[in-house]
């Protein structure tokens, strides 16, 4: 799948709903958003067959997303069903592990190879701060404490960062890449309709966060682990895990984009960001071939966002991340 830019697309996100067991800062409002309908939710079934149909035009690698994707029931049954798609070589997962504790065996078993896991602060008030719901620190840890016995690896930690909020802790989230054989990425803030004031006050580049830790010491880069994204990888000598930085707002990485999007509500979008996206449930659910409509919607995937810092301008009305799977 080569998209009118030369890029070729072979990752899909599913989003697979769009609740959350957390209200994150950045991400969502406090009282949450409109709820889709179950009926407008695209069934197991009906997800893997657009993964196989994109799986024949090209499709290599899927990650599974939501809202968090662990809220919605039975997830290792379609696991398992995308897990037998021929052509599809990468499964993943991403989640903020408040659940991972009794699932992760069972998605390990099902075919999830990799996890992302969402980790703002290593204190859990501030976890609790920004999640808004108290008693989810321990949870997540012992989460992640069960991904790493499940098998799972690498194990990649995301961290937003928010100025005055986590920043203070760049410094300690490097420092478990020494002892572990994590993967920590920093994140920069990205601006929505739910999060100007935030976006626009407290953001913090991954650029300044670099450029302390090799006060602490030189950082070498490298490939970096397996994956999908367009994070940076770099590493302390002799540390068994790595430092990343995914910089949408200081250093535009759209040059090189690879994915499209499939929301819980059966829409491919082939940007995170702005209004273009092509309604595949309608006519999946009519028996059409929804070929044409995957060729389309590569025909208009945009050279780049135009995120604006602090402003809804390029966000495409956009309110919370949990509504395009992030």
């Amino acid at each position: 799948m080569l998209d009118t830019f030369g890029r070729r697309v072979e990752y899909l996100r599913v989003s697979v709903t769009d609740k959350c067991n957390l209200r994150c800062t950045y991400c969502m409002p406090m009282e949450g958003m409109p709820w889709m309908r179950r009926d407008e939710l695209l069934t197991y079934e009906e997800i893997t067959s657009i993964v196989r149909i994109m799986a024949g035009m090209g499709l290599r690698r899927v990650r599974i997303t939501g809202g968090e994707p662990l809220v919605r029931r039975d997830l290792p049954e379609l696991v398992s069903m995308l897990k037998g798609i021929p052509g599809i070589d990468d499964l993943s997962l991403s989640t903020n592990a408040v659940l991972l504790e009794e699932h992760a065996r069972a998605l390990r078993d099902a075919g999830i190879d990799r996890v992302n896991v969402s980790l703002d602060s290593l204190r859990a008030e501030r976890v609790e701060a920004i999640a808004r719901r108290p008693g989810s620190f321990p949870r997540i840890m012992a989460g992640l404490d069960a991904a790493e016995a499940a098998g799972f690896a690498p194990l990649k930690i995301n961290v937003v960062l928010i100025r005055g909020v986590n920043d203070d802790e760049i410094e300690d989230f490097a420092a478990i890449t020494r002892e572990r054989p994590w993967h920590v990425r920093f994140i920069e803030l990205m601006p929505t309709g739910s999060n100007l004031d935030l976006s626009a006050r407290q953001f913090f580049s991954c650029t300044e966060a670099l450029r302390r830790l090799r006060a602490v010491e030189e950082l070498e880069p490298v490939e970096g682990p397996p994956g999908n994204g367009p994070a940076t990888y770099h590493r302390f000598p002799g540390a068994p895990g790595t430092v990343g930085a995914i910089t949408p707002m200081s250093h535009n990485y759209c040059d090189r984009c690879n994915r499209m999007r499939l929301t819980a509500d059966g829409h491919l979008r082939p940007c995170l960001f702005g209004e273009l996206q092509t309604n595949l449930r309608d006519p999946l659910r009519a028996g059409a071939d929804i070929v044409p409509f995957i060729d389309e919607t590569l025909r208009i995937k945009p050279e780049r966002h135009h995120l604006v810092q602090g402003s809804d301008a390029g966000s495409g009305g956009l309110v919370a991340l949990s509504q395009t799977g992030g």
